[in-house]
């Protein structure tokens, strides 16, 4: 099959060598003229061959990457699916979580909402739920107008054993637990990552905490000597500073001792120092939670 590339760089080159023997009339032999045409031709011709080769070694690395990420991704999609079927009816009131898991949900919400006709109006827990909502033209909406939700879609970063959920991975914590306090349902969405038998045993970066700017440091004194651990403010990788939340406030990573059991005490202690406007625990507000796994099927915990 004739490579395309070579082709085109073959015709400039016949273009090139007319043009140049006419630019070139009266002062290049005709003999020099042709030794030119043809040490381009071998140049350029070396060129395509090398270009080739190049993009054909960028297309393997891109098709590996792709590759070893399809598992994750497809695992996410299953578990999505899988929710918004079961979960999302005509004339509901969905909130949509925020991360990597829900961008799967909206497209399924969008998709039935196309063949169903679903009469379907989307709360938002985060700036990227809102987007996702617009870019895939379903209503949008907040609390203030609907305040009661019919169900709550959304991520986490691990669940325990308990149904206990680690939430804020992505800083949305707080309109997180807030839209999920008003839904009937929380239908938590994951891949097989995220299941754990207890928390931390796979999400390493600990509990997020969202605090008011000013007290972040007292806050971090009081939770290190109220349960000891680790505990740091987050801050941002693509600005100086630290991570600033869609609410205008700080992020506190708590790596936590692996003893902690009671939950529930923990985060009604921490959410009760002065400053704390929400922790990343979502205890006892899950009802069901959908696994895809690395086979293809979906794990459900209820």
């Amino acid at each position: 099959m004739t490579n395309p590339i070579l082709s085109v760089c073959f015709c400039t080159l016949i273009f090139f060598g007319h043009w140049k023997g006419s630019w070139s009339v009266g002062k290049v032999v005709a003999g020099n003229q042709q030794a030119n045409l043809n040490n381009m031709r071998y140049r350029l011709t070396s060129l395509v061959k090398l270009t080739s080769k190049d993009l054909r070694s960028k297309r393997q690395i891109e098709s590996y990457s792709l590759n070893k990420m399809e598992p994750l991704e497809k695992a996410k999609e299953l578990a999505a699916t899988r929710a918004v079927d079961e979960y999302v009816k005509d004339n509901f009131i969905v909130g949509v979580g925020s991360g990597s898991t829900i961008v799967h949900a909206v497209k399924r919400i969008a998709q039935r909402v196309q063949t169903e006709h679903l009469n379907l109006v989307c709360v938002p827990t985060s700036f990227q739920a809102r987007q996702l909502i617009v870019e895939h033209k379903l209503i949008l909406s907040d609390l203030e107008n609907h305040p009661q939700l019919d169900v709550a879609i959304d991520g986490a970063d691990e669940v325990d054993e308990n149904k206990v959920l680690i939430k804020g991975g992505g800083g949305c914590l707080t309109q997180e637990k807030i839209v999920a306090s008003c839904a009937k349902e929380l239908i938590i969405i994951a891949d097989y990552t995220k299941n754990s038998k207890h928390l931390g045993e796979n999400y390493k970066k600990g509990i997020p905490i969202e605090v008011i700017p000013m007290a972040y440091a007292p806050i971090s004194l009081k939770i290190k000597k109220l349960y000891g651990g680790e505990i740091g403010l987050r801050m941002a990788k693509m600005k100086a500073g630290p991570v600033i939340t869609d609410n205008g406030n700080f992020i506190l990573d708590w790596s936590f001792p692996s003893d902690i059991v009671d939950w529930k005490t923990v985060d009604t202690t921490i959410n009760m120092i002065p400053g704390v406007v929400e922790t990343g625990l979502f205890v006892g507000m899950a009802k069901k939670i959908y696994f895809g796994m690395s086979d293809g099927k979906v794990q459900v915990m209820s």
